[in-house]
């Protein structure tokens, strides 16, 4: 039992009650955030290298052994999910330092960050499946708070649409648990596993593995459940865009994984071939999107869409090398996520619009800033040797593996219309001729430095394949056997 696996949920969780009583003091709340993230980052450095040396930690809550009472799991997986998700919040704080407004932060800004923070984590390091709904439920509702912040009309119309599938999923996500229980009598999700294994996994089971695909679907935005997601994650300001770019779709896209991988995964003919073909359909209309339109914001919102196939292609391949590149790449696309949408949040202040049409020539009185956004959109194509690469490689060598032919290929053809996707704004909006936008304002310097920041961590992160190696074997290890993780929580 390991008391530290526990510090990421409540560092965030005090610290946005402490916030909320100095709601009217914005230097404290800045000081107290960026202090809070950054303790948080530590502690999750500290828990990946003791899951790395001493295997996965659980904490029993109340000391109620499982699968009687709740229990905390870091294994790996979790754990480089949870140290991603507080360098993402710390990085987003010290964007949000030099570009939120004082209308927002007034209105409870930064502990809104704190308890998504606080869903987040909580939502990686779960063991029962029934806490994974509340830790949605304390992200989404920070979510509605941040969405709606600012009170624009675009920002509340899109609200709407955003809530509304929200809470329909939600819906969704009670009634599949409570069948679930009613079928095995369990909600931890190590007992479950056992719990089907031995009962054989039916086509009730699998109606419900189906249903919760849809559920997690609909958070992870894949293909068809994708509609909501490029209006509401356009209408919020740059930071607020960039935590749930890096953030919260990813948080679908591991449940999706840990429930079948761990849960679901007797019956791989049926379910992670339904699996595998919405993958590449929504890495198809994902990269339609970012080609099809010349909002910069819209490109890269459409870019997260093409990730969430990618990587849950390589969960439904199920091979070790495509689970092995599925987890790359997770964490490479929520580092790139957020540098470009910090990226595109520069470009809009240093021009006053979106549209790629009304700026052009931004490299010659911003140069730093344009070549951050070249050695970004390589590192988002998975160009050699940057933090893309190793993943999309694993992938496709894992799809072939599986004879998954078409689809591989359709993984290899998208890193092309993606770089595509993102070059044309280096090209329209970064060469040419410095129209009136590109010189009317100047972004303020405190934007560059969380970019240089996660822009450092994906080089790092490619030029470092052979020192994270290890890391990442023990991740797939975990979720290509079930047994690990069974043992490591219930120690039968």
């Amino acid at each position: 039992m390991n008391n530290l696996i526990i510090l990421p949920i409540v560092i965030p969780l005090l610290m946005g009650i402490i916030l909320i009583f100095f709601n009217k003091n914005i230097k404290i709340q800045k000081w107290l955030s960026a202090i809070a993230s950054l303790a948080s980052v530590i502690v999750a450095v500290i828990i990946v290298q003791t899951v790395h040396t001493n295997g996965i930690q659980t904490l029993e809550i109340g000391n109620w052994v499982p699968p009687y009472g709740i229990v905390l799991v870091a294994d790996m997986y979790a754990a480089l999910l949870v140290l991603t998700t507080a360098i993402i919040g710390f990085t987003s704080l010290l964007f949000a330092f030099s570009s939120t407004t004082a209308e927002r932060e007034k209105f409870y800004f930064y502990p809104g960050v704190q308890f998504l923070l606080l869903g987040v984590t909580g939502a990686f390091l779960t063991g029962d499946i029934f806490n994974l709904f509340v830790f949605f439920e304390v992200m989404l509702m920070s979510s509605y708070m941040l969405i709606v912040l600012g009170s624009s009309k675009n920002q509340l119309r899109e609200s709407i649409k955003y809530i509304l599938v929200n809470v329909i999923s939600s819906a969704l996500f009670v009634i599949a648990v409570a069948y679930l229980y009613a079928l095995t009598g369990t909600l931890n999700m190590a007992d479950l596993s056992v719990r089907i294994a031995e009962m054989g996994q039916s086509g009730l089971l699998t109606v419900i593995a189906i249903l919760f695909l849809v559920i997690f679907g609909l958070k992870g935005a894949i293909f068809p459940l994708y509609f909501w997601l490029p209006g509401s994650y356009q209408a919020p300001p740059a930071v607020v865009t960039a935590l749930f770019g890096a953030l919260l779709t990813k948080v679908g896209v591991y449940s999706i994984t840990r429930v079948f991988t761990l849960i679901f995964y007797h019956e791989p003919t049926f379910t992670h071939e339904i699996l595998a073909w919405l993958s590449a359909l929504t890495i198809i209309f994902g990269v339609i999107g970012a080609i099809a339109y010349w909002d910069i914001k819209k490109i890269v919102i459409y870019n997260i869409i093409t990730a969430v196939g990618v990587i849950l292609f390589g969960v439904a391949a199920n091979t070790p090398n495509a689970i092995e590149g599925s987890v790359y790449y997770l964490v490479h696309d929520m580092i790139i996520k957020g540098a470009l949408f910090f990226l595109v949040g520069a470009i809009v202040a240093i021009t006053g619009t979106s549209n790629l049409r009304k700026f052009s020539g931004l490299i010659a009185s911003h140069p730093l800033l344009g070549w951050m956004f070249f050695i970004a959109a390589l590192a988002l194509a998975g160009i050699p040797p940057l933090s893309g690469f190793v993943g999309k490689l694993k992938i496709v060598q894992g799809g072939f593996e599986a004879g998954e032919y078409t689809i591989a290929f359709v993984v290899l053809l998208s890193s092309l219309l993606v770089l595509y996707s993102v070059m044309k704004i280096f090209i329209h909006g970064f060469w040419g001729e410095p129209n009136k936008a590109a010189i009317a304002q100047t972004s303020p310097k405190g934007l560059l430095f969380p970019i240089a920041i996660l822009l450092a961590l994906s080089i790092a992160y490619g030029f470092g394949v052979e020192f994270l190696s290890p890391y990442i074997s023990q991740a797939a290890d975990t979720l290509l056997d079930p047994s690990i993780y069974i043992q490591a929580v219930l120690k039968e």
